[in-house]
């Protein structure tokens, strides 16, 4: 569990075909929102599955949404991934739309 449950945390995942970015509330256990690709909004813009590209987009639509909830600061929870290739690129996409951690 991360120390500092005052900030809400971007969780990723990743599968042998998608990645996921998952908002989580530590304080109050739940999930926020999420995007991924496969959701709606990614597949109509990109037929691909999981690469860079794609993981660039999850990370500015994660964001958007952060945005809209009126969240700036985070926690980056990659898991067991190293920081390189598609989880990079979705934290560049996230830092691209102004959210900071």
């Amino acid at each position: 569990m991360l120390k500092n449950k005052k900030k809400i945390r971007l969780r990723i995942f990743k599968s042998n075909k998608h990645i996921y970015a998952i908002l989580i509330d530590d304080t109050k256990n739940k999930i926020i929102t999420s995007s991924s690709t496969i959701s709606k909004d990614i597949k109509s813009e990109t037929n691909e599955l999981k690469n860079c590209n794609t993981a660039k987009l999850v990370g500015k639509r994660i964001a958007i949404k952060l945005k809209a909830l009126g969240i700036e600061n985070i926690i980056f929870d990659r898991g067991k991934n190293l920081y390189h290739g598609q989880v990079k690129a979705l934290a560049d996409g996230t830092r691209e739309e102004g959210i900071i951690f």
